[in-house]
């Protein structure tokens, strides 16, 4: 098992295609109203990357985000656990973190020490782990009870 199937770690090459994939989805951003374009890309224990950009509405609360249309696309395709994402926007001068609701979907299929890499126009890049955006995440264990 190589250091990018568990999360927190990552090779510098695996960081960089990770964020490369989340600056090119946020070219395919649809932002009319906003303007404010955002990639994200998510990385599988398998080793693929999955693309996602924010795909907005004329009624704003019907805006996707870019995080969770990645992991709509991903769950689409099979997979369903995480262990990085990163998050780009080539609209914002310093690294922009992921909504609350984005922050949610993310805890539910990523563990505590997965990592979220927020970058911005210039790269920098700001790493943090899942338990760190959501420290007191909870309710894990509703997936495992019995069906009545």
């Amino acid at each position: 098992m190589n250091s990018d199937t568990h999360s927190g770690t990552l090779t510098p090459e695996t960081r960089s295609r990770l964020v490369t994939a989340a600056k090119d989805a946020a070219r395919s951003s649809y932002a009319p109203y906003s303007r404010f374009h955002v990639g994200a890309a998510l990385l599988c224990p398998d080793g693929t990357i999955v693309p996602g950009t924010n795909v907005e509405n004329r009624s704003y609360g019907l805006a996707i985000c870019a995080e969770r249309s990645a992991i709509a696309s991903a769950v689409t395709s099979g997979h369903t656990r995480f262990n990085a994402i990163a998050v780009f926007s080539p609209d914002a001068d310093y690294p922009v973190s992921p909504c609350g609701a984005c922050r949610q979907v993310i805890s539910e299929f990523m563990p505590p020490d997965a990592l979220v890499i927020f970058v911005d126009r210039h790269g920098t890049e700001e790493p943090h782990t899942v338990a760190e955006i959501m420290p007191y995440d909870a309710l894990h264990e509703l997936k495992d009870r019995p069906v009545d």
